[in-house]
């Protein structure tokens, strides 16, 4: 059976972390929340919960999940499958074995949560997060012949594919640069449609207009790069 590790990055998410870890299916091997330098009692809730805490004093998506890939390496138990889930509750952690599934039975590399409209609550996704995903996917589309249509954080990949692909980014562009990464080494990926809701508090990215700006910025650099490199 594979061994499976779930990834959280967590900046003050004390009112959902813990629905978030009590949701993921109880086969899953470890559930890691990284502390991205909260306020709030967010490590309290998840530990109680029932997940190991990492701490991340350094700012920014990016850093939270590299701190929990740098985790995974140093364990002597082996890791087949990571799977990155976001703590807000706006995806469903029960529907984690869709996720799984391409991989398990079909031998894929990469599945991305797929945010798709008919499977969102109203609201659940900003005008900023609609179009930047629309934008950044048909240029990934255009210049790379994707066929992702999502830049969702909810996704999984098989472990070693994803050391393979040496990641660095620190901030806002972690789920492009993987996305784009996996295109240029050939893996195979698919995407699961995925139900999505309201997340519970305030957005740290699209809820404001300066995270929204930086992080397009972002993501469209590491579109640039990739094109011109």
């Amino acid at each position: 059976m594979n061994k499976v590790r779930v990834i959280i990055p967590a900046y003050n998410e004390e009112s959902s972390i813990a629905k978030v870890v009590n949701d993921i299916p109880s086969h899953i091997s470890e559930v890691i929340v990284v502390d991205n330098n909260s306020t709030d009692q967010t490590s309290k809730n998840a530990k109680e919960a029932g997940a190991t805490i990492l701490y991340e004093p350094n700012m920014g998506y990016g850093y939270a999940c590299l701190n929990g890939l740098s985790y995974l390496q140093n364990l002597e138990d082996i890791t087949d499958i990571v799977v990155f889930l976001d703590g807000d509750y706006s995806d469903y952690p029960d529907e984690m074995d869709k996720l799984l599934k391409p991989i398990t039975e079909d031998d894929i590399d990469l599945v991305i949560g797929a945010r798709v409209k008919s499977k969102r609550e109203p609201g659940s996704m900003t005008f900023p997060q609609i179009f930047g995903n629309w934008l950044a996917t048909s240029l990934m589309r255009l210049f790379f012949n994707s066929k992702f249509t999502d830049l969702g954080p909810f996704r999984a990949i098989k472990y070693e594919k994803l050391l393979d692909l040496n990641m660095e980014d620190k901030t806002y562009g972690w789920t492009v640069e993987m996305q784009l990464k996996a295109l240029k080494q050939n893996l195979s990926y698919t995407e699961v449609k995925m139900n999505y809701r309201n997340r519970i508090g305030t957005s740290k990215v699209s809820g404001t207009i300066k995270g929204a700006v930086m992080a397009g910025v972002k993501i469209l650099g590491w579109i640039f790069k990739y094109t011109f490199k």
